[in-house]
């Protein structure tokens, strides 16, 4: 879920790779990075939760963009549904069982560029104590110089479909739906 990743393959694929390049950190900016998820409820309506202001880290190789990294976390309880009941029923026992220092970690294990914008990043997502492979579908959005930062920035999007009961926490499946739709936005810094 996580991850800055995404942006770091993609740079690569579209900027001239001079032959010394060296890899780069980048930074998530938390403040206008999301993760959102939706899921079927009861074929009623579509329920909605976001995660917002985490921090990660890229390695971004320009020479090799496949050998680039990520890695993300943030706590299960930073989720955000938007309403308290909603929020603590997911955390109960339920679900997540959720302590106040659990975590919600990605990190990137291969990156395949598959255009001039788009790669696949395949990493270990660890949910509710159960690590998984998950493949994020991503675009880089834009590179270049912020405007008002005056650094270097790059933004992405990306998207995956999780099933909860990969991850334990498949209560009340298939009448609230197994799948769980994710779409990830998030803009990184070059590090200084």
């Amino acid at each position: 879920m996580k991850n800055v990743l995404f942006a770091t393959a993609l740079v690569a694929s579209t900027a001239a790779v001079p032959a010394f390049a060296a890899p780069e950190a980048y930074v998530l900016d938390a403040s206008h990075s999301q993760i959102m998820f939706t899921y079927n409820h009861l074929g009623f309506s579509t329920g909605m939760g976001m995660f917002s202001g985490f921090e990660g880290e890229i390695s971004f190789d320009q020479e090799d963009p496949a050998a680039s990294s990520v890695s993300v976390s943030f706590p299960v309880r930073s989720m955000l549904t938007g309403w308290e009941g909603r929020f603590e029923h997911f955390m109960s026992d339920d679900f997540f069982g959720a302590s106040e220092d659990e975590m919600v970690s990605f990190t990137s294990t291969s990156i395949e560029v598959t255009g001039d914008d788009t790669a696949l990043i395949t990493g270990d997502l660890t949910l509710n104590g159960v690590t998984k492979s998950v493949v994020l579908d991503a675009k880089l959005n834009q590179t270049g110089m912020h405007p008002m930062a005056e650094k270097e920035w790059a933004g992405f999007d990306a998207t995956t479909t999780l099933i909860r009961s990969d991850f334990e926490v498949g209560a009340f499946a298939p009448y609230v739906s197994d799948e769980v739709e994710v779409t990830i936005s998030v803009e990184a810094m070059k590090a200084e």
